[in-house]
This record gives C-alpha cells, structure tokens and sequence, in this order.
C-alpha cells in the first residue's frame, strides 16, 4: 500500500499509521517504522510500505500478522531500577534486561527514556508510545532529579558554575543545577537537576571535573518521585494523579501530545505527609538510605527474578 494510494482521497482524515501504533503502545515511532521497512506490518490485509499511511484508528493493523487491539487508555508506572540490568528489549550481550524483570501482570510497557546498566533508581514505564516520546522531549521540561556519589575533592565553585552549561569533547550540555551535599572520607555526595538526558550526561559532565561516579540514583522525572519504593517494585501512578500532571482535555488525543505543555509542578506522593518545597524533593542529607525522598508509595508489585524470561517493551534511544 503506496503513500500515493493511501492519499488518493485528499478529504480523508486520520493521522499517520506509526503515530497511531505508537500511541497503542505497540513501540515508538521510530521502532514502528524499522517494522514497516521489514514488512511486518498489513492494514486490512495489505502490506504497509510507508509510515505515512493515514488511518483513524487500530482496526484492521495487523502486526507479524496478529491484530492490533483498541487504544487502551494511557497509563503510567513508577519502577524502582535496580542495578546490573540493561534498558533495552533484548540485549545482543545477553545481559538481563528491565523488561525480562518485569511482572507478567504488567501489560506490555515502554520505558520513558532510559538508565545505564550501572545506574538505578526511578525509570517510568507506559503502555502509550506517544506519550513517552513527549515526556522524553527537552521542550517537554521536565526535570530529572538524581542524588549522585563520586569520588575525589569536591569544587563548589565548579559545580556551581555547571548551571550556565558545559562543554564535555565537543557536546554542549545545558544548565544543570549540582549541589554538594556531605563528604564522606574520600566519596562525597552530591544533588543533581537536568532537563536534557543527553546519554550519560551525569557522569560525563562529572569526569570533566575530575570526579568519577561511583553510584547514580534517578529520584524524580518531572512531578515523578521515586520516594519509598523498594528496589525491583513496581507501582502504577493513579488516574487521578495523571490529570494533575497533563490537561485534562488531551488524555486520549494523540493530536495533541505534541502541542502540549506540562502543568506546573505539582508532586506525585501517594498518602505522604512530607511537604514538596518548592524547589524540589526536600534534602535527604544524613539518610541511611540514599534512594530516600518524600513520597509514601502504594500498594507495589514485586518484579520475578532479573533475567527471567518474556519481554514487554524496546530499547529507547
């Protein structure tokens, strides 16, 4: 099926088949075309050979030959990374992967952005495509929150000058709020806020100040906390709390996610007492538990063992 047939009737309407497969949670958009160009997928039984077919729905999309089903509505989860697994679908290295770790009750998620095999902590998974491309989307602007440990001498000076910007070998990175918060012998600890995500933007910009990360923990994603969750739980973020962070008149519009801009910060903390300061997560200095921040979590699934088999999402760039 041709762009040049699909368009034929220049008063159809609908939107682009990669969009729409990507809102239904099938993979991202980008994913979705590498399926096209492997034929994988037909709509009412006709191979698709252009990402740009206009459809107004699922019906009649068939991928490696199994229907696609309704859009069902947009959902989130919080999940607590834990250390030594790869973000990724399947790894060629044969590591143990987020998606092999995840529940079977889960359906099938996509991961918003990403985190190394080396970092832990918050990474939130969706069954909307489309939704996790926006989140992930610096215009989007929303902060990623980590508390960071490395080792060597802290530079305040240098760390403070972080929030106009660096450039690390040729790749400019944009303001980045770094505080210090405790030395502990040669280690010391420090509170870090980006906006970009750039690929291992964190320890990067910290190596070009001579210190090297020794452990790195995710704490929020824009209003998205980590607060107690274990590691390996996973927890789904209310209905209600989703309207608190979008527009309400955008749930369910594919349209629209593009054109959208965030509400004001306003925290996810399920039943927490603790307040939210209004320049963030309030300081977990002197906890014993580094992954420590004001959010109560609710009821939380525990993930099987790392490396179990089955997989419910795809690598993100």
């Amino acid at each position: 099926m041709t762009a040049e047939k699909n368009n034929q009737d220049s008063d159809r309407k609908g939107e682009r088949i990669a969009k729409v497969l990507a809102r239904a949670g099938v993979a991202s958009r980008r994913e979705v075309e590498r399926m096209i160009g492997d034929g994988r997928i037909t709509l009412n039984g006709e191979l698709v050979d252009t990402p740009v077919t206009l459809v107004t729905d699922t019906t009649g999309i068939a991928v490696d030959g199994k229907p696609v089903g309704a859009r069902e509505p947009s959902r989130l989860w919080r999940y607590n990374k834990p250390r030594g697994l790869v973000t990724t679908n399947s790894d060629p290295e044969g590591r143990k992967t987020v998606f092999g770790a995840l529940p079977d009750s889960l359906p099938r998620v996509l991961s918003v952005g990403r985190l190394d095999i080396n970092s832990e902590g918050l990474l939130i998974l969706t069954n909307d495509g489309a939704l996790a491309r926006w989140m992930e989307l610096p215009k989007t602007g929303w902060k990623r929150r980590y508390r960071v440990r490395v080792h060597g001498t802290v530079d305040e000076a240098r760390l403070k000058a972080l929030s106009k910007g660096i450039t690390v070998e040729g790749i400019k990175y944009g303001p980045i709020e770094a505080r210090f918060e405790r030395q502990q012998g040669s280690n010391a600890w420090l509170e870090m806020g980006l906006r970009e995500g750039k690929n291992r933007e964190v320890r990067r910009v910290l190596e070009a100040l001579g210190l090297k990360v020794t452990r790195l923990i995710r704490t929020a994603y824009g209003p998205l906390e980590l607060g107690n969750l274990a590691g390996g739980e996973v927890d789904e973020v209310p209905a209600a709390a989703l309207r608190s962070f979008f527009p309400e008149s955008l749930v369910g519009s594919a349209k629209a996610w593009a054109k959208a801009k965030p509400k004001p910060r306003t925290s996810f903390k399920a039943n927490a007492k603790r307040s939210q300061g209004p320049k963030g997560p309030r300081s977990t200095r002197g906890s014993r538990n580094p992954q420590r921040q004001s959010a109560h979590p609710r009821k939380t699934l525990r993930v099987k063992p790392a490396g179990s088999a089955g997989s419910r999402g795809r690598k993100r760039s």
